[in-house]
């Protein structure tokens, strides 16, 4: 199955964005799934439902952390290259859809009673969130 697919699937069967895009490639990177998936539980909805960074987007920075990430304390490269993909992913996602922040690209703040409601009633999470876990992925795919 495709990373896209992949995706796609765990976002539909009630996973969050963060959970989405990191269960994808976790294991190919030695990250045990069950791992992955409690790891990025809380990053979804905008950061536990804050409106914050969306969740496609932490997961994908937890990815290119697995990727490229720092494991020993000498090696400032390490890091510096890992801020670098980052960077270079963050500007790709905004370039496609405007901003990483959920409240914007939801056009709503998930983080209150009333914004979650609206997106809600609106289908926002299952109209408007799956582009973006697909972007995500997309966008991985050519970085990694």
């Amino acid at each position: 199955m495709k990373n896209l697919d992949k995706a796609s699937d765990f976002y539909n069967k009630g996973f969050s964005c963060s959970q989405a895009v990191l269960s994808t490639y976790c294991e190919e990177f030695g990250l045990n799934r069950i791992l992955a998936l409690k790891i990025s539980t809380g990053f979804g909805d905008g950061m536990a439902r804050k409106a914050k960074t969306c969740g496609a987007i932490t997961g994908a920075f937890m990815v290119l952390g697995l990727k490229y990430g720092r494991t020993n304390e000498e090696d400032i490269d390490a890091k510096e290259n890992t801020y670098s993909k980052i960077e270079d992913f963050t500007r790709k996602f905004i370039e496609i859809n405007g901003s990483i922040k959920c409240k914007d690209l939801l056009n709503c703040d998930i983080s209150t009673n009333e914004g979650r409601e609206f997106a809600k009633e609106k289908g926002l999470f299952e109209l408007v969130c799956p582009k973006f876990v697909r972007d995500s992925v997309k966008i991985l795919d050519t970085m990694l």
